[in-house]
């Protein structure tokens, strides 16, 4: 990436040559041009006098590299950016000491003054809303804030948001098509702000399978906050919940309903619960504390890439309800490394359950990786698929 700033090599996370799609786009871009012109209504951005900068939303650490010299704070709710942002940080030859620049997570308190707000627009209004809220005390009448995103990914509803949590807003022509938007902090509306809605909380109805009953919480950012999804209702109905004490991994938890639904069904199971969105194991936290009475085995909640975290061979059980989106992009990428990732954390005989979208045809990919592939319940939309890890065959037979 070739910016105002410098030159940069910058790599998704985990890094994968096989990978086309870039650690950057044409709004990060945009973005960092007009902080070196200094366009728009307020004038320059004199960066190096300017106060504390902070990012947020940055996909890849982009932002964040090409302004390190600036010691920005960035904040994310994504694992896999803080990491990329780690390396690509590294591979500049600028690291993340605390001198250099900040990582928060969403779950962190954010710099206490705030003076330079660089928000990219994520693809959840609701976790924009919820970062608009806490982000807003910090601010003051001569905090310069600019979003940026694709023009795709910039609504009305995005734009309502600004005006109403932090000031008049406006947006700029687009380029390449991305765009920016520029918000006037208003003192009034910012010592109004109010607290944040999230997290929601909901009860599963009783044709909600394994998961009938149970309390859910949801902060913002996870889908389907306020009901529970087809997908992961279709999975209710079949994952298996006599465990027998096993050690169990809902893996890509989002709220947790899962792993949850398997704890209260076997208390003496070991559940870990795993996300790449520190948002989703917050909430898969809440959720279980929400259901299961204190003194019961205590679940572990791990935030990162998939189970690269957990040894070989320690898990008996994983259930996975894979996300097949990145960002704006559509791709099988993360649920195939979630699959290779299972299989090498599997005890031999371990099993993994996926519930997908039928036209996904993962059955493909788990029979090539495990050698095995079985259907064990079907609808016209979602299938639920059992894979199991065999014995390793012996030299000789």
């Amino acid at each position: 990436m070739t910016t105002p700033f410098g030159s940069y090599e910058l790599t998704r996370f985990p890094a994968d040559p096989r990978d086309r799609l870039r650690a950057w786009d044409a709004a990060d871009e945009y973005l960092l041009r007009h902080l070196d012109a200094g366009t728009g209504e307020r004038g320059p951005v004199d960066l190096a006098g300017a106060g504390q900068i902070t990012v947020v939303g940055d996909r890849w650490g982009a932002l964040t590299t090409a302004l390190a010299a600036y010691h920005p704070a960035q904040i994310t709710d994504s694992a896999l950016a803080r990491a990329a942002t780690e390396a690509n940080l590294d591979r500049a030859g600028i690291g993340t000491a605390k001198s250099t620049v900040t990582l928060l997570t969403t779950r962190d308190a954010p710099p206490a003054r705030i003076d330079v707000l660089l928000v990219r627009v994520p693809k959840s209004l609701a976790l924009l809303e919820d970062q608009l809220l806490r982000l807003a005390p910090h601010l003051h009448e001569g905090t310069v804030v600019v979003g940026t995103g694709m023009v795709k990914e910039i609504h009305t509803s995005t734009l309502e948001l600004f005006e109403k949590i932090i000031g008049p807003t406006r947006t700029s022509l687009a380029e390449k098509k991305a765009r920016l938007i520029f918000c006037t902090p208003d003192p009034a509306l910012l010592s109004a702000a109010g607290t944040s809605p999230w997290p929601l909380t909901y009860t599963v109805d009783q044709d909600g399978g394994s998961g009938a009953g149970l309390t859910v919480v949801n902060h913002a950012g996870i889908f389907c906050a306020d009901r529970l999804d087809v997908g992961t209702r279709f999975f209710l109905q079949s994952i298996p919940t006599n465990t027998n004490g096993a050690r169990v991994v809902d893996l890509g938890c989002g709220n947790g309903v899962v792993g949850t639904a398997v704890q209260v069904a076997d208390p003496d199971a070991e559940v870990v619960f795993t996300d790449e969105s520190y948002q989703a194991v917050a909430s898969a936290r809440a959720t279980y504390e929400a259901n299961v009475r204190p003194g019961r085995r205590t679940a572990e909640f791990l935030v990162g890439d998939g189970v690269a975290m957990l040894p070989p061979s320690s898990v008996d059980l994983i259930l996975n309800n894979p996300p097949f989106h990145s960002h704006q992009a559509t791709t099988d990428a993360t649920a195939l490394r979630m699959f290779a990732q299972s299989r090498k954390v599997l005890r031999p005989g371990g099993e993994l359950w996926v519930v997908a979208n039928r036209h996904m045809g993962y059955h493909t990919h788990l029979r090539r990786l495990f050698g095995n592939c079985e259907v064990t319940a079907s609808e016209p939309r979602f299938v639920v698929l059992r894979a199991v890890k065999r014995e390793a065959r012996q030299h000789g037979r």
